[in-house]
């Protein structure tokens, strides 16, 4: 079953002040493959573009980095204000915010248990925090599928 369909890829950016972690989905919409890790400065959203360009992107899912207690703090608004610059660059771009709590401890946990060495980790955390993320996105799109009533047969 296709979560995304024909409807094209779709871009999940886990945002730091210091690297972006860039994960796609497959053309089915079922899973999620780390990317890329863009440094955040000034340059990252051109980057960016190439990779939504190569991807045939048609959505971007941004984390939002939410408290433990699912409240906002100053991250979330620095995260929005990232959004308003995607919203401008990429105008015709669907931009959707997801939950990224715990998603990079998850991240951490899976390159330790496949033993990647410290300075691995460092390189590829970001990028595996955000196909966690866009993991756990698809993973819900997919369930509410199941969930609407579909029958096979």
């Amino acid at each position: 079953m296709s979560v995304a369909g024909d409807s094209g890829r779709i871009i999940a950016l886990d945002i730091g002040k210091v690297r972006i972690g860039v994960a796609a989905s497959d053309p089915t919409g079922m899973f999620a493959t780390p990317v890329a890790v863009l440094k955040a400065d000034g340059n990252w959203i051109d980057d960016l573009a190439g990779i939504i360009e190569e991807y045939g992107a048609v959505k971007l899912l941004v984390g939002l980095p939410l408290r433990t207690d699912g409240s906002e703090g100053p991250e979330v608004k620095s995260v929005r204000k990232v959004i308003g610059r995607l919203s401008a660059r990429f105008p015709d771009m669907e931009i959707l915010t997801w939950d990224e709590r715990f998603t990079t401890v998850i991240a951490a946990s899976a390159l330790l248990e496949a033993d990647v060495s410290r300075a691995g980790r460092k390189g590829r955390i970001d990028k595996v925090a955000a196909s966690v993320l866009l993991q756990s996105y698809l993973d819900a799109l997919s369930t509410k599928t199941q969930n609407s009533g579909s029958t096979l047969g």
